[in-house]
């Protein structure tokens, strides 16, 4: 009897609970075996903060004119100033700030549309799958630069009518994706088993779909911010975002072609700042597809 009871009596479950959540910690770590995401990842947060500090950081208001006109780098002008006096710097620093509202807002929008797409057309498929897919093909026939260009000229130059245009671009994409592991979850048994016991659509979509598309999810996201960060540079390069007097690195690259003799570093700290954001999203996703993938997490 008392060989019953101690084979019987249960292990208290606060020690299981707190060893396995290091143990979880660990595993994740032992399988971010990139580099090259957490230099990403060290981007980003510089980045982030930059942006978040700008009133700080910044030496002078980004769109003063109280200082000489083309001045070279050095003290007190860091980065020099532009055409207008303005202090270079100060703009790329608050410049970090459209950029990222911009690109993180337009994911978004494309993220919440895309997946919208993909789980309608995966989930229920026949005829509602047919035509939402030939909608994203007629998306996908034209090029996305061009096409957020047409949006954004139709809807008119502004930095919200911006983040709209490259949201609605990108959508197809992950509307794509999230098809196709919605399909896959589909046909698995346990979603036999959840149909059997009579769940509703919502439950097993909320339960058992959404969880296995995380993990591609997540990876286009980092990978579409940088996208999202370059087609702002574009579109305000081209007057159609973010508009003046608001700094712009995509603005900043367009005011400095009529002075790259004269004032070549107006063009190159903007462009090396798109470069160093936009390297360090496609980091990130390279370290985060060799965490989630788990083809590659075999090798």
């Amino acid at each position: 009897m008392t060989d019953t009871l101690q084979i019987t009596v249960p292990a208290p479950s606060l020690p299981q609970t707190t060893a396995t959540r290091p143990r979880r910690l660990q595993s994740v770590w032992r399988r971010w075996r990139n580099p090259i995401g957490l230099v990403g990842v060290a981007i980003i947060l510089a980045t982030v903060v930059v942006a978040l500090a700008a009133p700080v950081i910044a030496p002078y208001e980004p769109s003063s004119q109280a200082h000489k006109r083309l001045l070279p780098p050095g003290a007190p002008y860091l980065m020099g100033t532009d055409e207008l006096g303005r202090d270079t710097f100060s703009r790329i620093v608050f410049g970090a700030r459209v950029s990222l509202q911009v690109g993180a807002l337009a994911v978004t929008i494309a993220l919440v549309l895309g997946t919208s797409l993909g789980l309608l057309g995966g989930f229920y498929g026949g005829r509602l799958d047919d035509i939402l897919m030939r909608v994203v093909d007629i998306m996908f026939a034209f090029p996305g630069l061009v096409l957020a260009i047409v949006i954004a000229g139709l809807l008119g130059p502004s930095r919200n009518n911006a983040m709209l245009a490259i949201g609605f671009v990108y959508a197809p994409a992950f509307a794509r994706v999230v098809r196709g592991s919605v399909i896959a979850v589909m046909a698995e048994p346990y979603m036999e088993s959840a149909r059997v016991s009579g769940a509703s659509d919502w439950r097993a979509i909320r339960l058992h779909v959404l969880p296995n598309v995380l993990a591609p999810l997540i990876v286009m996201v980092s990978v579409y911010l940088s996208q999202a960060i370059l087609s702002e540079a574009a579109l305000s390069f081209l007057g159609l975002g973010t508009q003046p007097p608001e700094p712009s690195w995509g603005g900043m690259l367009s005011a400095a072609r009529a002075y790259m003799e004269l004032s070549p570093w107006m063009a190159i700290f903007p462009g090396a700042a798109i470069m160093l954001i936009v390297l360090g999203f496609n980091f990130l996703g390279d370290g985060l597809r060799d965490v989630l993938d788990p083809r590659l997490r075999s090798l």
